[in-house]
């Protein structure tokens, strides 16, 4: 276990589950098959746990609930959002137009006011069937910055005060407000989406080095792209949509280059995201116990550092992205 910042005493496993697909994230996952990965996670060691009321509306975090329920409470790290508040809803259908196939039984309220912070967190401690969580992060703020900045963040350090939340930070698929978070308000924790990988190196710019500079801890989620860095093929999805074609032309040189030197694309693109030191944890989402078993062993895969030279020589890959067994630039 790594401490995030030898103050919180909130603990992370270098490899954490994310619980994005454990929500029906594009197609349905039973509750058997979602149990069989958080116990899969658990068998190899995995204590680091990532969900949110946005994943499923509420279904990911009964799942993780229900999963964990019997494990001793002390024994791992819980993670959810706020930002997203949950409220009934009558109208029908499904939810598939925000990615998630499950009845429409609730609609999704941006609210990052004082009162939506606490409410949502309550709601999900009932889903997830515990008093406390270790993490709590402000989702996807982009278009409600002024808020979470005057109401959300200040909310989420008094549930920090209470001992309701171990540590508190935000969650985005952007750097530039993450970063702003890590400069200007006593963040503990950011989480990365997407933008830290073997095609996307953009947190190296501002997000990683403040970070490193603060000692505020990065999870990094996100780390095949969705998709595109685990199985680069034309049906591969990058950032949640058909990967485009210049960037399934380079997915495809990482791997053929990964395979040159023995190893695989996935092991390669995991390797990378754990190395740079302001890193704390690398979230890897799964919806099954094979997909969460290949996960564990492409994590624990050898790269060999051939393989960096070459993707540095060959202009694949930045030649100040620190990579294993290499100090990042200060």
């Amino acid at each position: 276990m790594r401490d995030f910042d030898g103050r919180s005493g909130v603990t992370v496993t270098r490899l954490a589950l994310g619980t994005g697909a454990l929500g029906n994230l594009y197609t349905p996952v039973s509750d058997e098959q979602a149990h069989a990965a958080v116990d899969a996670a658990w068998r190899h060691g995995i204590r680091t746990f990532d969900t949110a009321p946005h994943y499923g509306l509420g279904l990911a975090e009964r799942r993780l609930g229900a999963a964990l329920r019997e494990r001793p409470r002390a024994a791992y790290t819980l993670s959810t959002k706020v930002g997203r508040r949950l409220e009934p809803h009558d109208g029908g259908g499904d939810d598939l137009a925000h990615g998630f196939a499950v009845p429409a039984t609730h609609r999704r309220v941006w609210d990052f006011s004082a009162d939506g912070i606490r409410r949502t967190l309550e709601d999900s401690l009932t889903r997830l069937g515990t008093d406390h969580v270790d993490v709590a992060l402000l989702h996807d703020p982009d278009d409600h910055g002024e808020q979470a900045f005057r109401e959300g963040y200040p909310a989420l350090e008094r549930l920090r005060a209470e001992g309701i939340v171990g540590a508190i930070g935000a969650g985005m698929n952007q750097t530039a407000m993450l970063t702003r978070f890590v400069r200007d308000t006593d963040v503990d924790v950011v989480l990365c989406a997407g933008r830290y990988t073997l095609l996307d190196q953009s947190a190296l710019t501002d997000l990683l080095p403040e970070a490193r500079r603060r000692g505020t801890a990065v999870l990094i989620g996100g780390p095949f792209n969705s998709g595109l860095l685990a199985d680069p093929t034309t049906a591969a999805t990058y950032d949640y949509r058909q990967a485009p074609p210049a960037l399934l032309d380079r997915a495809l040189r990482l791997k053929a280059a990964a395979e040159r030197h023995g190893t695989t694309l996935r092991a390669a693109a995991l390797a990378f995201c754990a190395a740079h030191p302001a890193v704390a944890a690398v979230l890897v989402g799964a919806r099954s116990a094979a997909e969460v078993d290949d996960c564990v062993r492409q994590f624990h895969t050898p790269v060999p550092a051939g393989l960096w030279a070459e993707l540095r020589e060959s202009g694949l890959l930045p030649a100040d992205a620190p990579v294993p067994g290499e100090e990042a630039r200060p």
